[in-house]
């Protein structure tokens, strides 16, 4: 039997990273929409063929062009992932933020729209996240509800670990789901994986990558690291996208002292992270901190191209002893864009634009959600809508 496919709205789209895998179980994405224009041209190249609505959701005007641009398709699905900056405990998680209630603007979309299927994605603090609407204080999951009991069946449970199913990447996401009544299914979670992707099954075959030494130069960098053209060229035959992260000499120090799954504050002093001026930084134990080769890779956040940021330093390897018989350990440095996208689940081919920043990329990837966990959703949803053609 053919499959029929599911036409979709992609809201707060950012780039479409939790759509790389859609077109092959059958999600249609037909309109998108996103704040920021760069953003949007970087969906377009990736997805010359969906509507790009670029502009603010708040705005009435951008909800009516994002309806009127539906209204040329049969729109079954609505996706609606709204920054969670404002509800992240990396946030400030401050009550009236205004990010917190843009989950409402799309409500406002989906009642015109009446889909079938309804996809909310967020971080879990989104389920006690209190916002304001009409005057009244409620917390997210009941204004939901309010809103859409009558009309529609949501899913049982609303958190789940994208590294439960197949995401080498441990990454906890709130996710509810709903189906209309007359389609008369429920949409749940697909049955997690017996066993969790480590990082050494993700990235363990990958050579040592050197870090490049931003305040050094080149001439600096080979007394340092002898080998680091030889290693950055073995980088670029894999991938044009497993070059060398830059880094400044003092972190580099620290972390080349630090084992796999430590943090450098539990270095000796001579090998704690420094200030420009020696003094010893302070900072909490996640920070500076090597990741761990048995397990999936920590939480990839916007800021994972800094040492100094939550759990981003490669886990590295033991290396031998440096002159002053001190242990050494390998890859002293973030992972590497390539890195990124195999513990993201994002296709090894991914159609990174050329005009991208290394900056802007892992930006937009640490925002994403794992496309191999939307796969694994969207695949319950289209075996639900072809059922009901039978």
């Amino acid at each position: 039997m053919k499959i029929k496919k599911v036409n979709a709205l992609s809201l707060f789209a950012n780039v479409g990273i939790a759509e790389a895998y859609f077109e092959d179980v059958g999600i249609d994405v037909k309109v998108a929409n996103e704040l920021e224009e760069k953003r949007a041209d970087f969906y377009t190249h990736l997805y010359p063929k969906v509507e790009m609505v670029v502009g603010d959701i708040t705005r009435s005007e951008t909800k009516k062009e994002i309806v009127k641009r539906c209204s040329k398709y049969n729109i079954d699905l609505v996706i609606a992932t709204p920054p969670c900056q404002g509800m992240s405990t990396a946030g400030k998680m401050a009550f009236g933020d205004p990010r917190n209630a843009l989950i409402c603007h799309a409500v406002e979309i989906i009642k015109v729209l009446n889909p079938k299927y309804i996809f909310f994605e967020n971080v879990p603090e989104q389920l006690k996240t209190k916002i304001l609407v009409d005057g009244v204080t409620t917390l997210i999951p009941e204004y939901l509800h309010e809103t859409f009991d009558d009309n529609y069946i949501f899913n049982d449970e609303y958190v789940l670990n994208a590294a439960d199913y197949g995401v080498p990447q441990l990454r906890d996401r709130a996710i509810i789901l709903m189906v209309r009544k007359d389609v008369g299914k429920q949409w749940s979670f697909p049955k997690p994986n017996k066993k969790r992707v480590t990082l050494e099954e993700a990235i363990g075959n990958l050579p040592i990558l050197d870090p490049e030494i931003s305040d050094m130069t080149l001439e600096e960098t080979l007394k340092v690291f002898p080998h680091f053209l030889e290693r950055k060229e073995a980088g670029l035959k894999i991938s044009k996208w497993f070059y060398p992260p830059s880094h400044p000499y003092r972190q580099i120090f620290a972390l080349s002292h630090t084992p796999t799954g430590q943090t450098a504050f539990d270095n000796k002093d001579e090998f704690k992270p420094k200030k420009k001026d020696g003094s010893i930084v302070k900072g909490f134990h996640n920070t500076y901190k090597r990741q761990e080769w048995d397990k999936p890779a920590y939480t990839i956040t916007m800021f994972n191209r800094t040492i100094g940021s939550q759990n981003n330093v490669h886990p590295g390897r033991y290396i031998g002893l440096d002159k002053k018989g001190n242990p050494l350990y390998s890859d002293a440095r973030v992972l590497s864009i390539y890195e990124l996208m195999i513990v993201s689940s994002l296709p090894l081919d991914w159609d990174i634009p050329e005009w991208a920043s290394d900056h802007f990329i892992r930006a937009v990837i640490g925002e994403g959600v794992p496309p191999l966990l939307t796969k694994r959703i969207m695949e319950g949803l289209v075996k639900i809508h072809n059922e009901k053609q039978d």
